[in-house]
């Protein structure tokens, strides 16, 4: 007899198999009603308790585009595309996440999503900090930047400049190709940044959003090459994860592989690593490709297994 899974047994189980879009999902979850409920907490008691919660979110999880800000407070770039501050932000970037996540999981590994994530972020903080440091009109402004809408707009932009002409349906029922989709976001981006007719600003990180799309758009070139942006950065944050286990590993034994002594990782020459996933990639787009015209159910096992294991990758 099968026993029923609880709710948690079930967020668990998401969490576990459910890919990086769920577990960044699950992160930012859990980021956001902690903030909220410092938020309620600190508006209920206020006083000194209030400026206290009030300081976190300003000094930890947001990132301050004043130059001299950051540089006494240089996490934010990393712990603001994390968090969101309203329920209504909160909402609009999960869901948009989880679908261009989801669909970046089908065209590329788990791995290469969380670093596209996390260097689009980076990349679009630092571009708001550029820009409010060279225009007049924004040297001003204070506003702290928070949310997940740069990382979001380097995955949705790389889907974008990949398969230009992979059609979603907006709505629901109007297909439209995702290099359009992409252009539109750009371009409403672009035409707003600035103060407005009444020297406003709209509180938007327009900036931060054009640097996750150029990310997108960078990480997607040159693509079975080792010297390719996220597959160079996902080399050096695997080789630091390795330092780090290395270091606070509590087994300290040396391994000796039979045949001698152990041995580096060896690295596959850019042509060599462009032949193979290139090869990998022409047999991934073909199947897309049957998707589109015949849906999912016309793949063979085989096919199927093949897309599975892609997904999983990472």
């Amino acid at each position: 007899m099968q026993t029923e899974r609880t709710f948690i047994d079930d967020l668990k189980h998401q969490y576990q198999y459910g890919g990086m879009t769920i577990r960044l999902i699950f992160i930012n979850s859990i980021i956001f009603l902690v903030l909220q409920v410092l938020q309620v907490f600190g508006r209920l008691i206020g006083g000194t308790f209030d400026s206290f919660v009030r300081s976190i979110l300003r000094n930890i999880f947001s990132l301050n585009t004043d130059l001299g800000e950051f540089i006494f407070h240089p996490w934010g770039i990393i712990t603001s595309i994390f968090a969101h501050f309203t329920v209504w932000h909160f909402l609009m970037n999960m869901l948009f996440l989880y679908f261009s996540g989801k669909m970046f999981e089908q065209l590329f590994d788990q791995k290469r999503l969380l670093y596209t994530y996390i260097v689009g972020g980076i990349a679009g903080g630092f571009l708001e900090i550029l820009a409010h440091l060279i225009f007049p009109t924004l040297q001003n402004e204070k506003i702290p930047i928070v949310g997940a809408s740069g990382s979001i707009m380097a995955i949705f932009g790389a889907l974008a400049f990949h398969r230009p002409n992979l059609k979603v349906n907006l709505f629901g029922i109007l297909p439209v190709r995702l290099i359009i989709l992409a252009g539109f976001f750009v371009l409403t981006d672009l035409l707003s940044l600035g103060p407005n007719d009444l020297g406003e600003i709209d509180g938007t990180a327009h900036f931060a959003h054009i640097g996750g799309v150029i990310i997108g758009m960078v990480s997607v070139h040159n693509l079975y090459s080792s010297s390719n942006l996220i597959n160079r950065t996902q080399m050096i944050g695997d080789s630091l994860i390795r330092l780090f286990r290395n270091l606070f590993s509590s087994n300290k034994k040396l391994k000796v592989k039979k045949g001698g002594a152990t041995r580096g990782p060896k690295f596959k020459s850019d042509e060599d690593y462009n032949a193979e996933a290139k090869q990998r990639q022409l047999i991934i787009d073909k199947i897309l490709d049957k998707i589109s015209k015949s849906g999912y159910d016309s793949l063979t096992k085989a096919e199927k297994e093949i897309l599975f294991n892609q997904s999983k990758n990472g």
